[in-house]
């Protein structure tokens, strides 16, 4: 079952990307205490993803951050070394943080999860944006298929 507003953000395992290279941090540690934008996409690199829904969340942070966001967090089913890359590649240090859900497993756990083995993908995540506020969701924007429109970083902006 799909999570939905008024929820607390399951618990988890999540591989936050660093310059030190990948951390395991609890789902819990990382949502507590502070407003989180978290947004999912399909895969790194794809063409929606790499050239428009990440860096637009890298355009806005500072936008974000000045509406009370405390972190801006990219999570997709991709590998940590992926994930590391496409932020490198697309400037994201200090302004997005890079998850890498690598067998899906937090992504099932929140419910978005989808089979993209049509196209040679095997299980990735919904397009979809959140905005959690100390743990509980207080916005859930998911995309309709091949949609791009409620999980930008502009819409989100609109909400907060």
């Amino acid at each position: 079952m799909a999570i939905k507003v008024g929820d607390k953000m399951p618990a988890g395992t999540l591989t936050l990307v660093t310059a030190d290279g990948p951390q395991k941090i609890a789902a819990e540690d990382y949502f507590k205490g502070k407003k989180v934008v978290l947004f999912s996409l399909p895969g790194a690199f794809t063409p929606t993803c790499d050239a428009k829904h990440l860096p637009g969340f890298v355009q806005q942070a500072a936008a974000l951050r000045a509406k009370g966001v405390d972190s801006i967090a990219c999570i997709s089913v991709n590998d940590a070394f992926v994930m590391k890359a496409w932020g490198k590649a697309q400037g994201v240090e200090g302004k997005v943080d890079m998850l890498a859900d690598g067998n899906a497993d937090y992504t099932k756990a929140l419910g978005l999860e989808f089979d993209a083995s049509g196209f040679g993908m095997g299980t990735r995540g919904q397009r979809f944006a959140v905005v959690v506020d100390n743990g509980v969701i207080k916005h859930l924007n998911i995309e309709g298929k091949g949609e791009f429109k409620v999980s930008s970083a502009e819409y989100v902006l609109g909400q907060l």
